[in-house]
């Protein structure tokens, strides 16, 4: 099978899930509905056009570092480490803590191995759906994922989160005839996590039922907005793609819609659902608006070709021009954050 449309499905439904929540972060179901609409969505965090954020560019990192390692584990590790130290050079803006203290480890010296805190936060599952979609075995897989997590985070929890994103992103490209519902019911009885495990279970029986994904979510007790917490993230993000499996639109907005983490829900759901349909899914409206500079189209088009054929060179990651993009970047975020301290409440 040829795997770049998927893998290209995989990166650009990661920016463009990333971008259109982007706007809504942070913001309650309710508040986001008021100050934005309701659908139809469009990436547009300022002057009409949508940003990417960190949640992208981890997925941008461990994408590169898969191809220059070649999908070897160790070699993997280390690549990604110096990445991230780099990356967080160029003063990215709303890093997650786990990740900032993480990332300072390794510019301290701590290696691959050493440099994760206890945290079940939402970075591993924002870098592994790349990982399943790319690796040619389970076994890879898992070994990608495991080292790919505990770079950062070592909580097992965010480990069984990322890996379930990972499991979720292969299935098309792996020939996997199995139904996005009946994935959730064999993960629901294989996860050693009992809260994960809870709320798979119940996704399952929402899914069955017709629910929608802000009914499943009211369900969970999660009315006024996703967290930053795998264990939320993960199955919403999950549930939203089962939902609509081949409708990328509406997986994203359904995604972006519950409020909260909306940018990293949201990225995590068209991850997924870019890797199963493949990038000619993803609304061309979308992704015209989305100014992706320094790294564009063409250039995740390379990436996509260098995961495909490692003879191919992989793409610089431009961390020079990345510097004003972020310092830009991050005058746009306090001016959309100055804004919200005006109504509508």
């Amino acid at each position: 099978m040829d795997r770049y449309p998927y893998i290209l499905g995989c990166l650009l439904g990661t920016a463009a899930g990333d971008a259109v929540g982007l706007s809504r972060e942070g913001l309650s179901r309710r508040r986001s509905k008021r100050m934005h609409g309701g659908i139809p969505l469009l990436p547009n965090l300022a002057m009409g056009y949508g940003f990417c954020s960190d949640d992208t560019e981890h997925t941008q990192m461990t994408a590169r570092a898969l191809a220059i390692s070649r999908m070897d584990a160790d070699k993997f590790a280390g690549e990604l480490g110096w990445q991230l130290k780099q990356w967080l050079l160029t003063l990215p803006a709303g890093i997650g803590m786990a990740t900032l203290r993480s990332c300072f480890k390794l510019l301290l010296g701590n290696g691959p191995d050493t440099s994760g805190v206890f945290s079940a936060g939402n970075g591993p599952a924002m870098r592994s759906s790349i990982i399943g979609v790319t690796a040619t075995t389970d076994q890879q897989m898992l070994d990608l994922v495991e080292r790919c997590t505990r770079i950062t985070h070592t909580d097992p929890k965010a480990y069984e989160g990322a890996l379930l994103v990972a499991q979720a992103s292969r299935l098309a490209v792996h020939g996997d005839r199995v139904s996005p519902v009946e994935f959730l019911g064999q993960m629901a009885r294989q996860v050693q996590g009992e809260e994960l495990r809870e709320h798979l279970e119940r996704a399952t029986e929402c899914l069955l039922e017709n629910a929608t994904p802000d009914q499943f979510a009211d369900a969970q007790g999660w009315k006024h907005g996703i967290s930053g917490y795998i264990n939320q993230t993960v199955p919403v993000a999950l549930y939203c793609w089962a939902r609509y499996p081949q409708d990328f639109r509406r997986c994203v907005e359904s995604a972006v819609l519950l409020g909260g983490d909306s940018d990293t829900v949201g990225a995590i759901a068209g991850a997924i659902c870019g890797a199963n349909l493949g990038h000619d899914h993803i609304p061309e409206p979308w992704l015209s608006r989305i100014a992706f500079w320094p790294r564009g189209r063409e250039w995740h088009e390379a990436l996509a070709r260098s995961l495909e054929d490692f003879d191919s060179k992989s793409p610089s990651m431009q961390w020079l021009a990345t510097v004003p993009r972020n310092l830009l970047f991050a005058t746009i975020v306090i001016t959309v954050g100055m804004r919200r301290l005006l109504p509508p409440y």
